[in-house]
């Protein structure tokens, strides 16, 4: 139950990120549902299709579409009436990457997968449905932005879930720290400029 509520948050914040991405470029709310669709769904349909977990983890439980749809309209009326604050879309897209690391390398976990595994499928699930989402848009992917902690981020928070579940840590008391060091790296990385150190080389 824990792992499927955290899947329905993560693919709730996961729409507000493509809602908002949508109304950035004046997206019809056609366009605007379907955006925010792809965001919410794309990370976890690549891992069950690569997973080979039988039904696609929405096509079997529409309550996924509901939500997705039910947020991003809600999202739309709620910016014709106010605007969001600064930072907003990278924000909703570090809450959505914070739950879904954590549920990607649950789902790989009890699939029995070695560890390496397990955080790559983590991270995989994380940052797919947002880089689908700044294709369909023409912009760089967060993953790619200049020395961004995106994937470090992801990568982190996956690793101290499963460092912790490891040492015996409650799953859910786990699953928390994991997700709020994602999203911790994430805020920093957007508001204070935290950044990767870079490679350089010159070609002499």
């Amino acid at each position: 139950m824990t792992l499927y509520l955290i899947d329905l948050a993560g693919v709730a914040v996961f729409a507000v990120s493509g809602v908002l991405a949508a109304g950035r470029k004046q997206l019809d709310l056609f366009g605007v549902v379907v955006l925010a669709m792809v965001t919410a769904i794309g990370g976890g349909t690549l891992r069950d299709v690569l997973m080979d977990r039988g039904e696609v983890f929405w096509m079997s439980d529409p309550t996924y579409l509901v939500v997705i749809t039910l947020v991003a309209l809600a999202t739309v009326a709620w910016v014709r009436r106010r605007r969001p604050p600064e930072h907003s879309l990278e924000v909703a897209d570090a809450a959505g990457l914070a739950f879904f690391v954590v549920s990607g390398g649950q789902i790989a976990s009890e699939a029995g997968l070695p560890a390496v595994s397990v955080l790559v499928v983590g991270m995989m699930t994380g940052v797919a449905g947002g880089m689908i989402r700044d294709v369909l848009t023409a912009e760089i992917p967060f993953i790619l932005r200049h020395r961004q902690l995106y994937a470090t981020a992801a990568l982190a928070g996956v690793a101290l879930w499963l460092l912790l579940e490891t040492l015996g840590v409650v799953r859910p008391f786990a699953s928390v720290c994991g997700m709020a060091l994602t999203f911790t790296l994430r805020l920093l990385s957007i508001y204070r400029g935290l950044r990767v150190p870079s490679f350089h080389y010159d070609g002499r």
